[in-house]
């Protein structure tokens, strides 16, 4: 069978109109959340979480965040009296991952969170704290 200049065209337009249906199908099935829920008014105040990360640099020695065995360790500075806050462990590629836990370190300024129960990967852990009249943050990435 042979087919003529204008046979050839239309089966060109119908494969290439069900090529971008097939995209827009696909397209639909992806979530375009943005990365926060109020992700331009946490932008407007982006001046008070800057001083933040300023009064942790500030700070003789710094909070440290580490896995050790089975859990992620944060041992909060000497000087760093009953800090109180919250970590946060963020999942970029599934916000339904994300929790957060309240900072409860012990007298030595010490706190442990398991992760046996936690997807391996990328973790981007965030600590907002507070202590002295102080606020502090920083973040940090654990492989788990």
């Amino acid at each position: 069978m042979k087919l003529n200049w204008g046979t050839s065209i239309a089966i060109f337009y119908i494969a290439f109109a069900a090529t971008m249906v097939g995209f827009v199908v696909k397209s639909k099935s992806y979530d375009h959340s943005l990365v926060t829920d109020d992700y331009y008014a946490k932008d407007l105040a982006y001046q008070q979480h800057y001083d933040k990360m300023a009064n942790a640099k500030a700070l003789t020695s710094d909070l440290t965040i580490g896995k050790v065995g089975n859990q992620v360790q944060f041992l909060f500075p000497k000087e760093i009296a009953q800090p109180s806050g919250e970590i946060l462990f963020y999942r970029a590629d599934d916000k339904s991952k994300d929790f957060t836990v309240q900072v409860s370190a012990d007298s030595n300024g010490l706190q442990a969170v398991p992760t046996d129960k936690l997807k391996t990967g990328r973790w981007t852990v965030k600590v907002d704290w507070q202590a002295g009249g102080k606020e502090f943050y920083k973040e940090q990435v654990v492989i788990l």
